[in-house]
């Protein structure tokens, strides 16, 4: 079981991501207030222990906020977990895909754009399927297909 560790919506596309205590989780459409949410990648994350290494890696000290993911997670591994069903809390979430990183990573940190192509080190993107509010300390679980 992992815990939901930081949430961080955009304003606008590529603004300054807002760090937020909780936000409203609503299917086909991502967290409420995130000018970045689409149909199919609504939600973002990435793993804490991931971007701690990653940091390490490069010789970096970005924050996280940098990666410009929704939700950071800590463990709760996103490896090769396609299509799977979790919670946050009472919500649930489908993994849809890999993040890929893009070249504002190799802008945030010389050689971090290369170093997030290993092992979904740029994360995962999600499907919202039920509404709810999460909540930064919230319980992160794996659940079985219903």
């Amino acid at each position: 079981m992992g815990r939901l560790e930081a949430i961080w919506i955009k304003r606008a596309h590529l603004g300054p991501m807002d760090s937020k205590t909780s936000a409203r989780a609503i299917p086909g459409k991502g967290l409420e207030g995130c000018a970045s949410n689409s149909r199919i990648r609504q939600v973002t994350l990435i793993e804490r222990e991931v971007w701690d290494g990653l940091m390490k890696s490069v010789g970096g000290n970005v924050s996280p906020s940098g990666r410009r993911a929704n939700l950071m997670v800590s463990g709760f591994p996103l490896l090769n977990s396609r299509n799977r069903l979790f919670r946050i809390g009472s919500v649930p979430f489908r993994i849809v895909g890999e993040t890929k990183p893009c070249n504002a990573m190799e802008e945030l940190h010389p050689g971090l754009q290369a170093a997030m192509y290993e092992q979904w080190g740029g994360g995962a993107f999600a499907q919202v399927l039920e509404e709810g509010e999460i909540t930064v300390g919230d319980l992160i679980e794996w659940v079985a297909a219903e």
